[in-house]
């Protein structure tokens, strides 16, 4: 049944696809009925499985986001697999923990390149091709509970989430009249590889959970339907929202 929350013939890439947010919301989209066009460093293999009952296309690019250099090999991979981008989630992300006091560039550098730079160009880029026919598109960028609170030994992830969410909006007034929704998810406390280090800290992890009022962590699945939501036709008029997932973290 067509409903405005039908994928079926649009073509999403979606970074940082092998495991995770990405992976769920790969998943996600592909039930809705679109194409996806994975991106990451490592096996798909898992990501492929689960999104072969849908009955969609998939493709698997490999490809190190440290850099721009993959974009165009990405994006034409997009066009080959659908004939076009209609959907890009910039998912993929990186973080690194220490105290500020002893933080280093290259761990500043490392985080900001992959969060802030890699996703600003690769949403350009997208942006570039989705205005060609004038259909526009759908730019869903993940960014986090630090994109409105400061966090704790993390300061290059913290910094980048903020401009995430700045960007998000700055590109939305640019880009809204022409057809591109620009918006963004912060999902709160998800479990995934990132926030591993957090659940092992039996005092941290009860803390987080103790300030949840939903009473759970997220998983991966919790930031899908967001996901479908925004990329879909009932977020036609959604411009610049950084949506909180969380469970109700912030609303405490």
């Amino acid at each position: 049944m067509n409903t405005v929350f039908d994928l079926r013939g649009k073509t999403a890439v979606v970074t940082g696809a092998n495991t995770g947010i990405g992976q769920g919301i790969a998943l996600a989209l592909a039930q809705a009925g679109a194409n996806i066009l994975a991106v990451g460093r490592s096996t798909m293999a898992e990501t492929e499985e689960k999104i072969a009952s849908t009955g969609t296309a998939f493709r698997a690019i490999a490809a190190d986001l440290s850099t721009l250099a993959p974009i165009d090999k990405i994006l034409d991979a997009a066009e080959d697999l659908g004939g076009r981008i209609d959907i890009l989630v910039n998912n993929a992300g990186i973080i690194r923990r220490a105290d500020a006091i002893d933080f280093t560039e290259a761990d500043w550098d490392d985080v900001m390149d992959v969060n802030l730079k890699t996703t600003f160009f690769l949403a350009q880029a997208s942006a570039r091709r989705m205005l060609k026919d004038g259909k526009g598109g759908k730019i869903i960028n993940i960014a986090s509970l630090l994109s409105f609170q400061g966090g704790i030994r993390v300061p290059s992830y913290t910094a980048s989430k903020s401009g995430v969410a700045g960007l998000t909006k700055l590109l939305a007034n640019e880009w809204a009249a022409k057809g591109i929704n620009v918006n963004a998810i912060a999902p709160g406390y998800i479990v995934t590889n990132n926030t591993e280090a957090l659940r092992q800290d039996e005092k941290r992890s009860a803390d987080i959970l103790s300030r949840i009022p939903a009473g759970r962590w997220g998983n991966a699945e919790d930031i899908g339907g967001a996901a479908v939501f925004l990329a879909s036709d009932a977020a036609t008029y959604i411009h610049g929202v950084v949506l909180p997932v969380d469970g109700g973290w912030l609303a405490r």
